[in-house]
């Protein structure tokens, strides 16, 4: 009798080299053959891409523990190309989400019926932190966008602030390439962090994820902390 045995790293993201393992079964061994490594990058890093892109179009999907999750794979590859390739595709596929939800939210201001891209992006961005972005934007123009990026829950707000003060598609693209740029290496750096405590990957991806989801609450907690205070 043989048992099939999977060996894959979870995570959304390309697993560790594997090649052909032996399933000892009644003390004969039985070569398993794996998906080659190549196979497994040529998956992994365009799911990646395609995740990360559709998180920067529909916030939902935890981006950051994506990236993060990614650079605790590739650091335990030991392989400084696949850490170049998570940065490169994640800061690649959050820049065209962003540019792309920026243009649809433009077509939205401009069109009499508005757009549901348009309703979104005013739905995550609460009258508050709206004008909080605004009032930003004017004394700190582009410097605003990188910030926005790295705040959690505060990209849309900047968005929509740059929307209603009717910036063209060629400035917002201008200030959201190291807004990504450095998204991408903050969420790698956790990534590395997280790898480089634990020997098993899975251990370091568990880590990522718990502190992207602890930095993703906590301004969340703070603000409902500070609100009895304040009043």
């Amino acid at each position: 009798m043989i048992l099939p045995v999977a060996l894959v790293q979870t995570a959304g993201v390309p697993p560790l080299a594997l090649s052909t393992v032996s399933a000892v079964v009644s003390g004969v061994a039985v070569p398993l053959t794996v998906v080659p490594d190549t196979t497994q990058q040529a998956i992994g890093y365009p799911s990646l891409f395609l995740l990360v892109l559709i998180g920067a179009l529909v916030p939902v999907v935890p981006t950051g523990a994506l990236v993060s999750s990614a650079a605790v794979v590739a650091f335990h590859r030991t392989a400084p190309v696949s850490m170049a390739l998570v940065f490169a595709t994640a800061a690649l596929a959050a820049f065209l989400g962003d540019v792309a939800l920026y243009w649809l939210g433009r077509r939205g201001m401009r069109s009499r019926n508005g757009s549901r891209w348009l309703e979104a992006i005013r739905a995550r961005a609460p009258e508050d932190r709206l004008a909080q972005a605004q009032g930003k934007l004017a004394d700190h123009d582009v410097t605003v966008l990188v910030l926005s990026r790295l705040v959690p829950a505060g990209r849309l707000p900047v968005m929509l602030a740059c929307l209603i003060a009717e910036w063209p598609v060629r400035r917002f693209v201008r200030g959201n390439l190291p807004a990504c740029l450095a998204w991408a290496a903050t969420y790698q750096l956790i990534g590395v962090l997280g790898g480089s405590l634990f020997d098993e990957p899975w251990q370091g991806v568990l880590a990522a994820i718990v502190l992207t989801v602890l930095i993703s609450v906590a301004p969340g907690v703070w603000r409902h902390l500070r609100g009895p205070a304040a009043s």
